[in-house]
């Protein structure tokens, strides 16, 4: 990025990627996370079928032969779950901020994922060179309007004429986390000028789940059911 507008995208880039380390820093997770917990198991299920779904109606299965991004790819489990889906491993890269989480799916990926430390603003790729690119509650992480807008950008960028942004992202603010918001359909058209955007409500909300998954599954499963209930979009944007 030149000129005075670039130069002051990087340095709100660089103020929302330390707000972003503090921020998990701070984080004490538990077993919340944990494939024991029966609200987390109920959660993955749900978004598993529902992505499945979503992929299959759209025309993107089978995965093998397509090339695969995840920007902010965490400890890796989207990338397991692609693989387990059909996505050949070395077709699949990741990139994540925080070095412990790339360490962290460097242990649990196959040695031929592609992993790089990397900001969302400036990725380490060139031009059109993927089909897919994933995004799973990165940008709602982000809470400079221009920082998002950035990263949407970038994701653009990398993303082949006829590819797909995989879109996976609260819809609802968390009133007992001020370090995420929201992201609307009307901002996720937005970041994707001219994008063909398929979305729909998924993810029974988080505070139910918890409270139900252990003791009625069919009530949680009937409750998810219900479109306000879900507190997350799922969804693609096309790029033409």
């Amino acid at each position: 990025m030149t000129g005075p507008d670039g130069l002051a995208t990087l340095a709100q880039a660089r103020a929302e990627e330390a707000r972003v380390r503090e921020a998990y820093a701070r984080r004490r997770p538990g077993d919340r996370y944990a494939f024991s917990n029966p609200a987390h198991l109920f959660m993955m299920q749900e978004r598993e079928a529902a992505t499945l779904a979503l992929l299959g109606r759209e025309g993107l299965l089978p995965l093998a032969e397509r090339t695969v991004l995840e920007v902010g790819c965490g400890g890796g489990q989207w990338l397991l779950d692609l693989v387990r889906w059909g996505a050949r491993p070395d077709r699949l890269h990741g990139v994540d901020l925080l070095p412990e989480r790339i360490a962290q799916a460097r242990r649990l990926c196959a040695p031929e994922v592609t992993l790089s430390r990397s900001g969302a603003t400036a990725l380490p790729y060139g031009d059109r060179m993927f089909d897919l690119v994933l995004q799973a509650t990165l940008i709602s992480s982000i809470l400079d309007p221009e920082v998002r807008r950035a990263i949407a950008r970038e994701m653009w960028r990398v993303l082949r004429p006829g590819g797909a942004v995989l879109w996976y992202d609260i819809r609802v603010d968390n009133p007992r986390n001020a370090d995420v918001r929201r992201v609307d359909r009307e901002e996720i058209v937005q970041l994707f000028p001219g994008c063909q955007a398929v979305l729909t409500r998924v993810t029974l909300a988080p505070p139910l789940t918890r409270l139900l998954a252990g003791r009625s599954g069919a009530l949680a499963r009937a409750l998810a059911l219900v479109p306000v209930l879900r507190t997350h979009y799922l969804g693609l944007v096309r790029k033409p």
